[in-house]
């Protein structure tokens, strides 16, 4: 059985899959209860895909709107 965070995760893959590929999707949980604590994130195989998302905003989801913010992220390389 699929939880509310699970749904969620599918409805934002489904929503935003459609401004491009995505490789990772994930709504963050209470690690207690299990349920959303009400924000996400998505991320682009392209970069350029954010600049789409952005600019067709405002993004309504599940009947509820969806702010959309850009995080700039980097990957980092245990050398040691």
């Amino acid at each position: 059985m699929c939880s509310d965070a699970c749904l969620l995760s599918a409805s934002l893959l489904q929503y935003f899959s459609r401004f491009g590929e995505v490789l990772d999707c994930v709504v963050v949980t209470n690690p207690t209860t299990g349920k959303s604590r009400g924000f996400g994130f998505v991320n682009f195989k392209d970069p350029s895909c954010v600049d789409m998302v952005l600019a067709a905003g405002p993004h309504v989801l599940d009947g509820k709107q969806v702010l959309f913010v850009l995080l700039e992220c980097y990957h980092l390389k245990y050398l040691g």
